[in-house]
């Protein structure tokens, strides 16, 4: 098949530091390249790719200063990819809602990888509007919150079987992963490592929407002796991070809709202890691979019982559900049936669904 992949284009493909989206992408595509098929990737020009890279912007955004507005950025991307879309069977966007009205006008197939959460008012007006655009979830729990849209299939990210193995550390403290910001709580993984005893590592990124609570909610927690900021690491830090502790928290304060450091926990071996929100409950096997926990008590007692857990058992589950491989098979499917479903004329119709409703029920005005 012939394939484009359509990456946002604020990390590059691989990210250098912090990217769950972008590095899922990236694993996709190398997966649909090593299984033969020829795919195109738009990302950003620092990007490193075995299929064919498109680049729209020399840098990813996060390092590129002189953006200040990314949005003109990815229309222009998506108009490259309109004027290319006869080259390909099928187009994958991995940019929200973004494409919905002009490829819902085209003869290509395409499918939207939604990654984010979908739990705000606004987004029922979009999915109701484009009530039969072809969509893959990332989790059960992220496309209930919007029963109505189009979903073709629910697929859990996979990573590379041999990216993150165990490694011979002695574990010895807590470990936080990925961002610092509200829907994380990593105050509330400190206060959980304080209360029992255990020294915790906080391995993660701050983004600029995300300094005041950190200034205000979390450096204050940093003066405890418990507590080791190490800033952002990157995949070939993680194996020995977390190998090196006896659990990841994930205290989760949102609607999670997928949760990526849980996988890459449970490659390395480690057991999670996360707060029993959106997803989690989708990837952490409780008693298995961690504990899901209603909150701060639960999860001081369910370190009592790590113990219980069998590290090698936690990475074979990561290999039965999680891997790459099983991801892109997957996803191959959804693009066979989607190709299939579109052979002969293909009447060039917009996929409005309903009546465009505002949050009142009201249609909307016609301009």
């Amino acid at each position: 098949m012939r394939i484009a992949q359509v990456a946002p284009l604020t990390e590059a493909i691989p990210p250098k530091l912090y990217g769950g989206t972008e590095r899922v992408i990236y694993w996709l595509t190398e997966e649909l390249v090593s299984m033969g098929h020829d795919v195109t990737l738009f990302a950003s020009g620092d990007s490193q790719t075995s299929a064919t890279l498109e680049a729209v912007w020399p840098r990813a955004l996060r390092l590129d200063g002189s953006v200040r507005d990314p949005n003109a950025l990815h229309m222009a991307m998506l108009e490259q990819v309109c004027r290319r879309a006869d080259d390909f069977d099928l187009l994958h966007f991995h940019l929200d809602y973004y494409p919905f009205s002009t490829f819902s006008r085209g003869a290509t197939p395409f499918v939207t990888t939604l990654h984010g959460r979908l739990d705000l008012p606004e987004h029922k007006l979009v999915f109701d509007t484009f009530s039969s655009i072809p969509l893959v979830a990332i989790s059960e729990s992220q496309r209930s919150f919007m029963p109505q849209a189009n979903w073709v299939r629910t697929i859990h990210h996979g990573l590379p079987e041999r990216l993150l193995v165990p490694t011979r550390a002695t574990p010895s403290y807590f470990a936080f992963l990925g961002r610092i910001a509200p829907e994380k709580a990593v105050d509330s993984a400190i206060r959980i490592a304080e209360r029992c005893g255990i020294p915790l590592k906080i391995a993660a990124k701050i983004d600029k929407v995300d300094r005041e609570y950190f200034e205000r909610e979390v450096r204050p927690l940093l003066r405890s002796p418990l507590v080791e900021y190490v800033g952002e690491i990157d995949d070939r830090q993680k194996a020995d991070f977390l190998s090196g502790a006896v659990a990841l928290l994930a205290p989760v304060a949102w609607p999670e809709p997928f949760g990526l450091i849980i996988v890459e926990a449970m490659a390395c071996g480690t057991p999670v202890i996360a707060f029993s929100k959106g997803a989690i409950p989708e990837i952490v096997v409780d008693g298995v691979t961690g504990f899901v926990v209603t909150g701060e008590r639960e999860a001081v007692e369910a370190v009592d019982r790590l113990p219980r857990l069998s590290r090698a058992r936690i990475r074979q589950c990561f290999e039965e559900r999680f891997t790459a491989r099983r991801m892109a098979a997957e996803y191959v499917d959804v693009y066979e049936a989607m190709i299939c479903a579109s052979v002969g004329p293909r009447r060039l119709e917009a996929a409005a669904g309903p009546e465009p409703r505002g949050y009142d029920g009201h249609p909307l005005p016609v301009p």
